[in-house]
Formats: C-alpha cells, sequence, structure tokens
C-alpha cells in the first residue's frame, strides 16, 4: 500500500517521485510481481515517516512505466484501476501492508445517459471557465467514456476538486450517486468560477 496525500481514482493516471527507501523497496517488489499496488488517502499526518490516519477505501494502481536513477530513486507513471476496501492494516514490512479486497460498484438500477451527459457538460463549462481564467487544467474536449462508471470517474479525476471531495466520489456506493455528488459539487464550482470573473 502507498498511503498519499491525493486521492488516486480509477482511470486516473498517478505520477510518482520516489524517494523513501522502504517505497524503493515496494516499487521493486511490485515489478518483480504483477506491478501492482494500492492507494489510499492520508486523511491526517504526513507522507513521509508513517504515524498518519489513513482511509479504508482505496484503489489499485497499475504500473505502467517505472524508471530507476542511478542514486536508488524512481519515476514511476502508473494509472489507477479499480477500486478496493482497506479491511485491516498489517506491521509495515517495510512498507505499509494491507488485507484488501475488490469493491465494484453496483450495477446502474436506471439509465443514466441523459444524467451522464449533464454532468459532462456541467464538467466542459467549467474548464472552460477555468480556461477564461487561465487556469491550468485539462482539455475541455477531454474524451468521456459512454459507460456511466467508467464516465464518473473520469469527470471526478478531471474535476478542480479537493482531495476529500474526491474521497467522497470514490466512496460512493453506485454511479448515480456519484453524478449526483458530481452535479452538486461542479455546480459550486461554476458558481465560484463565475464570481472570479465578475471581479476581473
Amino acid at each position: 500500500m502507498f498511503p498519499l496525500g491525493a486521492v488516486l481514482l480509477p482511470t486516473m493516471v498517478l505520477p510518482l517521485h520516489i524517494f523513501e527507501p522502504r517505497y524503493r523497496q515496494l516499487i521493486s517488489d511490485c515489478l518483480e510481481g504483477d506491478s501492482e499496488f494500492g492507494v489510499c488517502l492520508i486523511e491526517r499526518g504526513s507522507e513521509v515517516g508513517g504515524g498518519e490516519v489513513r482511509t479504508n477505501v482505496g484503489c489499485v494502481a497499475q504500473i505502467v512505466d517505472a524508471q530507476e536513477f542511478p542514486d536508488g530513486r524512481w519515476a514511476v507513471a502508473a494509472v489507477g484501476t479499480r477500486r478496493i476496501r482497506i479491511l485491516s492494516w498489517q506491521p509495515d514490512n517495510p512498507y505499509p501492508v494491507a488485507d484488501v479486497e475488490d469493491w465494484s460498484d453496483h450495477a446502474p438500477t436506471a439509465d443514466l445517459g441523459a444524467t451522464r451527459d449533464l454532468v459532462v457538460d456541467q464538467l466542459r463549462t467549467v474548464l472552460s471557465l477555468q480556461h477564461e481564467l487561465v487556469i491550468a487544467g485539462p482539455d475541455v474536449d477531454t474524451h468521456i467514456d459512454a459507460d456511466p462508471i467508467i464516465a464518473g470517474y473520469q469527470i471526478a479525476g478531471l474535476s478542480p476538486l479537493g482531495p476529500f471531495d474526491r474521497q467522497q466520489l470514490l466512496g460512493a456506493e453506485d454511479p448515480g450517486l456519484r453524478f449526483h455528488q458530481l452535479e452538486v459539487l461542479l455546480s459550486d464550482s461554476e458558481s465560484d468560477l463565475r464570481r472570479q470573473l465578475d471581479l476581473r
């Protein structure tokens, strides 16, 4: 496990600069195995040194590229693949280790196509306002998948949200609830960005 001060969602790319000896060992061990490790949010505390409070919902990261430097540091790129529940933490050995289970989204109970389209439009509005304010962000025309589960995670990853909002979205029981949460969060983001534009 790799606890971080950021939330990894399925479909998101995670770039990492690995310098702590225990996490250097984690990357080496992962590359000798299935190239996967778990990521969870640190609710309180620091990424360095241990002793932090961690969330019990996380995401599996699949290493897609890893480059080792002569001094032992690593530059790693990973992609979030699936959601997990952390059942219990084991003693660090030497890095954090946990018993986990996969946690799939419940299948939608209704057609979410129209809801998905509405939230995609909200996202594009927010990204357009960011660009107008010269705030760095994803491209307005970034492709969003038609599948509501994948789309919900993509929108959550592309939206200008803090880690605790993203953690709430990661933990949503189903894609319908995730879209509802995104509607509220994106509406708040749009209002804030429009206020900033009015002050220019």
